[in-house]
């Protein structure tokens, strides 16, 4: 009898800590962050960081660890920046390349989401292609340039297929490690809601396996962005127009290193930014959404 009270009392007490959790958990914070902790806590680290770089390069420039040719000054590359500016290049360059690998990348988006579904869900599917996708990911994307160029041609589509080949398995692949990942009571719960078929997908599989895709998106981005700029790098074409890739090539062939360093930090710039405005803000949201995560 003693020992039925005790373990009624048990999980009454984990109840209880269940419950307080729970709330926890619901009671986000809604006040404003102040400006001054926003800059303090997320503009100040990188500001610092960025200068300790520049200033670390600016002493390996007095130093003379190298030949001028070989290492561009901060000021170099800065002129090489405002002659580009001044000439209405600049913009031309990043744009050139950010259409194609956003665009790009949609169409992967849109290619290996259903594939992720079927490979996850139908058994078949997965012992047939499943490791097909793995050794795709696995596979560096510069060398789909070579074959794409013979097939395509010099033109945009061959920029497209190298970035989807790059792109679709990893997004194909992440969206399979989030199903992996569901809880089967969710799948059984949904099926007895009537959440079945292309319902079930919509309503229940997507949603529960959010964390997983967004993981398989941020690196299929990643591999979108990184195939683009080998494509760009290796099959220049003035048909092709500029872009990051080709303006690195171009620096290249004219022993420009402050060209040089202009291409590898916009591919760096952009990259970093396309993070902090897509990816970061939807993986915060996700993150929130089921409690993991509540101080931004």
């Amino acid at each position: 009898m003693a020992s039925t009270e005790a373990k009624s009392g048990s999980r009454a007490d984990d109840l209880a800590g269940l419950e307080a959790g729970l709330d926890a958990l619901d009671a986000v914070q809604s006040h404003r962050v102040p400006v001054r902790q926003v800059l303090v806590q997320k503009v100040l680290p990188p500001a610092v960081a960025v200068l300790l770089v520049l200033l670390v390069w600016q002493i390996l420039i007095w130093a003379k660890v190298t030949d001028d040719y070989k290492l561009p000054s901060p000021s170099q590359v800065w002129d090489e920046v405002s002659n580009a500016w001044a000439q209405g290049t600049l913009l031309d360059y990043v744009w050139t390349s950010v259409s194609r690998g956003l665009l790009g990348f949609l169409f992967a988006l849109v290619i290996g989401t259903p594939l992720g579904l079927l490979v996850a869900r139908v058994k078949f599917v997965r012992a047939a292609i499943g490791p097909v996708l793995s050794g795709l990911q696995s596979l560096p994307s510069v060398a789909w340039v070579p074959p794409a160029v013979i097939w395509l041609g010099l033109n945009d589509s061959m920029m497209y297929a190298v970035i989807l080949l790059g792109a679709v398995p990893s997004i194909a692949n992440g969206l399979v490690s989030g199903i992996d990942q569901i809880p089967p009571l969710y799948l059984r719960a949904g099926q007895t809601l009537g959440a079945t078929g292309a319902r079930g997908a919509w309503h229940i599989v997507l949603p529960a396996s959010l964390p997983g895709y967004l993981a398989g998106l941020k690196q299929g981005w990643a591999f979108s962005w990184r195939s683009l700029m080998a494509a760009e790098i290796i099959a220049s074409s003035p048909d092709l127009g500029v872009g990051l890739g080709q303006l690195l090539e171009q620096g290249r062939e004219t022993s420009s290193m402050s060209m040089v360093f202009l291409a590898i930090f916009l591919i760096l710039i952009v990259g970093i930014a396309i993070d902090l405005l897509i990816f970061s803000p939807l993986e915060r949201r996700v993150l929130r959404s089921r409690g993991l995560q509540v101080k931004s």
